[in-house]
């Protein structure tokens, strides 16, 4: 009998580029690579599922929704190229977890230490709204992920959505939180049972989060900073 493969990010990245699994998800990233937004109508879209990057070592394991439509979806890395990823790689440069406080492409040579980020839905949903059956469709991904990043210590879920869907993932990876009926709040720390890992939560660097003042420069760094005093506890 051949003895299975072990998983590797290398790996699941090649599937999820690859997957077809969510009918009406696969035509809507595809139709807006094909019709493009008038401010980027000369770039070439990604227009494919988008896989998690970063540290394959790191303790730091942030949980996002899904790609934006002429973000990620566009770039073909989380969080590259729209106004959330603005605000998020503004502050994890400033915390050193990223190489630059920019991302604007795949290949603009940014990189990530102690650090990695990936999402609960892999492709651009119409009005940035999955279904459960395409969360639920996406969820095998993430676990792989969470399962192969074994030195991760903080898990920051940035909005209800993705705190949702780690509070499912974690007991799959046998990582269940202490308290069994955590709620989403900015900031709310919340202990895994067993061992010294937690979840912290965020609002979402959305420019509808940032725009309307729900969620500030000051409050997303404060963030950060407990991420730092955690990791090094």
């Amino acid at each position: 009998m051949t003895k299975r493969s072990a998983d590797t990010l290398k790996k699941i990245t090649a599937e999820v580029v690859a997957c077809r699994a969510c009918p009406r998800l696969t035509e809507h990233r595809e139709m807006v690579a094909r019709v493009k937004r008038r401010a980027y109508r000369d770039c070439d879209y990604w227009g494919r599922p988008v896989p998690g990057f970063g540290d394959p070592r790191a303790r730091l394991v942030l949980v996002g929704l899904a790609p934006g439509a002429h973000g990620s979806n566009r770039t073909g890395r989380m969080f590259t190229g729209d106004a959330s990823g603005d605000t998020l790689f503004e502050a994890l440069h400033t915390f050193d977890f990223a190489s630059q406080p920019v991302a604007k492409s795949r290949d603009d040579g940014l990189t990530l230490t102690d650090c990695f980020i990936t999402a609960a839905v892999r492709c651009a949903p119409p009005g940035n709204k999955p279904t459960r059956e395409e969360r639920e469709c996406c969820m095998p991904y993430l676990l792989r992920e969470l399962r192969v990043l074994t030195h991760a210590r903080i898990y920051l879920a940035l909005g209800r959505f993705a705190f949702d869907v780690l509070r499912a993932a974690l007991p799959e990876i046998g990582k269940p939180l202490r308290d069994p009926r955590p709620a989403f709040a900015h900031g709310a720390l919340l202990a895994i049972e067993p061992g010294e890992t937690c979840v912290l939560c965020s609002y979402h660097p959305s420019r509808q989060n940032t725009q309307t003042g729900r969620l500030t420069r000051q409050m997303f760094h404060a963030v950060f900073r407990r991420v730092l005093r955690l990791v090094d506890a």
